[in-house]
């Protein structure tokens, strides 16, 4: 369970607090997928990082599961993103000297389990359908094929909260439906919490749950 309840963010300028997110409250169970939509710079990014305990609130609170992400120490802090959160961003990030396979890897590579976290990338590679592409670097995968890895790492530690920034916003349109399509699918199967935040009102419409963030405000539209 995400539970965010009155959660408000503001940046310092030489101008005074700028104010991103006023109030926002919202409750997501296991296995529900959101959009989140609105006009650039509305917030929908600053949203995300708060979700993601990449940024902290200036004032509200968001739990995931019952924890607290902001009142736990550093090493705990950084520990439950890395376990209980996975990222996926409109560029990939995947290092560029790493193969398919390593690139899946490397959230793993602080573990504090000694999980078999190998059987489990092989089998998310062959689930994005890059089995026989598991040994290529990122220079020789298209952008879709990229992103559908990117997706795979987010997915490696079997996370309970995905937050997905424009996943598919540098991609052709065939591209992107094939990484949609993907992306729902997956987490369907994981049973996790998904939010996506997007411009691609064709996105939006993949998921059951949308938002609106306007006026500093998230509003829930079906």
């Amino acid at each position: 369970m995400l539970h965010v309840a009155n959660l408000s963010k503001e940046y310092p300028t030489v101008r005074g607090p700028l104010t991103v997110l006023t109030d926002v409250s919202f409750t997501l169970a296991a296995g529900d997928a959101a959009a989140v939509m609105g006009p650039s710079g509305s917030g929908k990014s600053s949203l995300l990082y708060v979700l993601g305990a990449l940024e902290p609130p200036t004032s509200g609170t968001v739990t995931l599961e019952g924890r607290n992400p902001f009142q736990l120490a550093a090493a705990d802090l950084a520990a439950f993103r890395n376990t209980a959160i996975g990222f996926v961003f409109q560029d990939h990030c995947l290092l560029p000297q790493c193969t398919v396979l390593e690139n899946v890897l490397i959230p793993t590579l602080v573990a504090r389990s000694a999980d078999d976290h190998l059987a489990r990338a092989r089998w998310l590679v062959d689930q994005i359908g890059l089995g026989d592409r598991i040994d290529h670097r990122p220079g020789e995968l298209s952008g879709g094929e990229r992103q559908r890895v990117a997706i795979a790492r987010a997915l490696i530690r079997s996370p309970r909260l995905l937050l997905c920034d424009e996943p598919t916003g540098n991609l052709d349109h065939a591209a992107a439906e094939n990484v949609a399509s993907l992306l729902v699918d997956l987490h369907r199967r994981q049973n996790a919490i998904l939010i996506v935040v997007t411009h691609s009102a064709q996105l939006a419409s993949k998921f059951p749950i949308r938002f609106e963030l306007t006026h500093r405000h998230l509003v829930r539209v079906s």
